[in-house]
């Protein structure tokens, strides 16, 4: 029993000595930062120095936004009532291409190589020479140099003809689309049931993204519009093309009747056969105006049809300059570069004092 009572005391005060240990320790951690406050002091000074510098070299960054509201016309909407006579000319009204870009494909259109060159390659309306939107990106990043370092050469020129560009050029411009859609383009629908959508681009150059977010909303657009319509659009060309011919033989039979008649003025009433050349011009006269009726009258349709399935986009909110921008502050800078630096070197002298004593 007196054995038992003996563990049971020693083991009071061995967790009073580790608790004893951890407040001694704390006190020879604190008393030690104490002797290092003017290298603290110093590291936390030099942290300040290079958090001013940081704030100061850090070029800002510009955002410019685009808004507006894409409507798309109901899939024959209204056309019901002509398909019958669509059908006749062969034209299928009733299908509309809006599949296409259902839901978020309009936004994956923004992100696509295609386009996003083809909004690089645009003139740039603040560059007098008509140099592209590119060159002004390549400038503010400073590309042109990492491409020498790169070995890539100094003399890649965007100014040319596309299909003029070489391996080198194709390189770099995938590589450019590729920090686009990763860092610097942001493309989303603030509200899922709503069809407006929001076109963001951030850059270091101001005056370039504001210019490439307009000319990269109005090349989506615009391809989005035409491959929307394209289906009627050709079949409006079909019709207008025919209904050209049809008149031009309309007219041709027109003329085929007036001369037959001209040929025999005081024809003899008794001489059927004389008639027979003049008949027969009428009859394609009555052909081809029976044709060229239906056939304007399905161009007309077409092009109702045309009209009801170019969609409605109406800007909203267009970048006006001066763009936000996201310069950091001297003063949080240098704040967090002092905190920062007097929380890493003390952490380091706490870890060493630490070791030392174990």
């Amino acid at each position: 029993m007196s054995i038992v009572d003996k563990s049971n005391i020693n083991n009071i005060p061995s967790d009073e000595i580790s608790i004893a240990d951890l407040i001694s320790r704390i006190k020879e951690i604190t008393k030690y930062l104490k002797s290092k406050w003017i290298i603290i002091l110093s590291f936390s000074f030099l942290g300040a120095f290079l958090g001013l510098g940081y704030s100061i070299l850090k070029k800002p960054t510009y955002t410019a936004v685009c808004t507006f509201v894409l409507e798309d016309a109901k899939s024959g909407g209204g056309l019901g009532q002509y398909t019958g006579l669509a059908s006749l000319a062969g034209i299928n009204l009733g299908g509309s291409s809006g599949g296409i870009f259902e839901g978020d494909n309009i936004i994956e259109l923004y992100k696509s190589r295609a386009m996003i060159e083809k909004a690089l390659l645009a003139q740039d309306i603040n560059n007098r020479n008509n140099e592209p939107l590119i060159n002004a990106f390549i400038k503010a990043y400073n590309l042109k140099n990492k491409w020498i370092n790169d070995d890539l050469g100094e003399n890649v020129n965007f100014n040319i003809n596309q299909k003029s560009f070489t391996r080198v050029q194709d390189s770099l411009i995938t590589d450019i689309v590729d920090v686009f859609n990763k860092k610097l383009l942001n493309v989303i629908k603030p509200d899922k049931k709503l069809n407006i959508i929001k076109v963001e681009v951030e850059s270091k150059d101001e005056y370039f993204s504001k210019n490439f977010t307009e000319k990269l909303v109005q090349v989506v657009n615009e391809f989005y519009t035409q491959t929307k319509t394209k289906k009627t659009f050709q079949n409006v060309q079909i019709l207008q093309h025919q209904a050209d011919i049809v008149k031009e033989s309309l007219n041709s039979s027109l003329f085929g009747v007036a001369s037959a008649i001209e040929a025999s003025p005081n024809a003899n009433p008794q001489l059927v056969s004389l008639k027979v050349l003049s008949q027969k011009k009428q009859i394609d006269v009555q052909a081809a105006t029976a044709i060229y009726s239906e056939i304007v009258k399905n161009l007309e349709i077409t092009k109702i049809s045309l009209r009801e399935e170019k969609p409605l986009i109406q800007i909203i909110d267009e970048p006006v300059l001066p763009l936000p921008s996201s310069k950091v502050k001297k003063y949080i800078a240098t704040l967090v570069g002092f905190f920062t630096s007097a929380l890493i070197i003390s952490a380091f002298f706490s870890i060493k004092k630490l070791f030392t004593t174990l």
